[in-house]
């Protein structure tokens, strides 16, 4: 082979490696992206059709935790914790609107709450607030003072030193400022309530004698203190009297 050939021969071979491009290392695989599930939409309060009226009236009744009643409950009470019972409900406020309020109750009384106050809600009859005393410290006048509807509270009766029907859950107090305690000679320890001393008397969340709130009460063997002679107790409503 002459030189001419072995020129054009390399030429030829170098011309082939040119246009060849340099193989290229090959990116490592990359993960398809994890797939995110689909997000959950966060529920919308649902929209109620034109409301017919107002809800309807519920009561839930559950066993007391001793940190319900860290104020108004001790050892030494008339009544075990485990006899008493938080009900739950539905009360008519002064504003025209429904609420839930909280009572604790002996057990064996829960049936008779939850029927009466039924009917109260189903009256429009008024309740400012139900709250426990707790909310009070257990301070009965403080309580009273903010108008507040409680039942079980382990305390003396007033003026003595028996235990009250509340220290027992077998007595509520509804409305203390419209239906206050009154004295034999008229008097009443809360400034608020004066005005509200004297039965009969026209007026919201206002008991009077023989009403349809003391009939809803007497109808279950429950006594109005607004019947006491001497002393009136127009609040006070208990399981056999007392």
């Amino acid at each position: 082979m002459n030189r001419a050939t072995v020129l054009v021969m390399l030429l030829a071979t170098a011309a082939c490696a040119a246009g060849q491009e340099s193989p290229v290392a090959s990116a490592a695989p990359t993960e398809p992206p994890a797939s995110t599930p689909p997000s959950t939409p966060t529920p919308t309060p649902a929209v109620s059709e034109t409301p017919t009226g107002p809800p309807e009236f519920t009561a839930e009744v559950s066993r007391l935790k001793r940190e319900q009643v860290p104020y108004s409950w001790r050892p030494g009470c008339p009544v075990p914790l485990g006899d008493l019972r938080l009900i739950t409900m539905t009360y008519w406020g002064f504003d025209d609107r429904a609420h839930t309020g909280e009572l604790v109750v002996r057990e064996t009384v829960t049936d008779d709450v939850v029927a009466v106050f039924k009917k109260l809600y189903g009256w429009r009859w008024p309740v400012r607030k139900m709250e426990l005393v707790d909310a009070y410290k257990a301070d009965d006048y403080d309580s009273i003072d903010a108008d507040n509807t409680s039942a079980f509270n382990c305390r003396r009766a007033t003026g003595s030193s028996n235990w009250s029907k509340h220290a027992y859950g077998e007595a509520i107090d509804i409305n203390p400022r419209e239906n206050p305690y009154v004295r034999a000679d008229g008097g009443t320890a809360h400034q608020n309530a004066k005005r509200f001393t004297r039965r009969p008397l026209e007026g919201k969340g206002v008991v009077n004698p023989a009403d349809k709130v003391v009939k809803a009460f007497q109808n279950l063997g429950w006594e109005w203190g607004g019947d006491w002679s001497g002393t009136k107790d127009y609040q006070h409503f208990s399981k056999g009297g007392g």
